[in-house]
């Protein structure tokens, strides 16, 4: 019998897109929430490197990083409705985008809800130019991996996840239907994907969660 257990926190973005794996491929998992100023000691047996979450234990086998557990949760369930293309190129391409997400666009973003003075500004025009990069991919398909949603979608869900609750507790937008029409369906249509929207928290549980962080210095 397959036994697979995930290692996480509610406040994530790397936690998520395993979680949505999991969903999408109907897996059956546990979830264990860690509290990272208290690690648990399974947590420093099973990610001893990094001491980070998320970590997934496939039958006492650790696997760590979020995109390399997202491919391997594709490879070992490959009957399951696949997450990334077979096409080499395709793959390939599909993969440099997401470390763009991870690298490049997801520190600006924050930076710019977290960040004051010029440094707030200098991290909202790095992502508007990230943004603009990402609304002509997707100018062909309804999601960024094509006509459903796949492992760029999952490398990218953290944007479409808690974009709008930070706007509603910061007050602040990146979001705009004019720049961004194509980011602005795409947020949409991904957030009404079952395995998504049945995931926790939901969109008002982040806004929730947010108001209770100390969003102040970001404004």
């Amino acid at each position: 019998m397959e036994e697979v257990k995930l290692f996480a926190t509610w406040s994530s973005p790397f936690v998520k897109r395993i979680i949505w794996a999991l969903k999408l491929k109907n897996i059956e998992h546990e979830i264990i929430y860690e509290d990272l100023d208290n690690k648990s000691p399974e947590l420093l047996k099973y990610n001893p490197i990094h001491k980070k979450v998320p970590v997934l234990v496939h039958n006492e086998i650790p696997i760590c990083e979020s995109l390399v557990i997202l491919e391997y949760i594709d490879e070992t369930w490959k009957d399951a409705r696949p997450l990334l293309p077979k096409d080499p190129l395709d793959k390939a391409n599909q993969r440099f985008w997401a470390k763009f997400s991870d690298e490049q666009v997801l520190p600006s973003f924050y930076g710019y809800y977290m960040k004051q003075g010029n440094e707030k500004e200098e991290a909202k025009e790095t992502t508007l130019a990230h943004l603009k990069r990402v609304e002509q991919l997707l100018s062909k398909n309804k999601f960024l991996s094509g006509e459903s949603v796949g492992f760029l979608d999952l490398a990218f869900g953290w944007l479409a996840e808690n974009s709008r609750p930070l706007e509603v507790v910061t007050g602040l937008k990146l979001f705009d239907e004019d720049k961004f029409p194509n980011l602005c369906a795409w947020r949409d249509k991904f957030l009404e994907v079952p395995a998504i929207k049945e995931s926790w928290p939901d969109q008002e549980t982040l806004i929730v969660k947010y108001q209770e962080i100390d969003l102040s210095e970001g404004k």
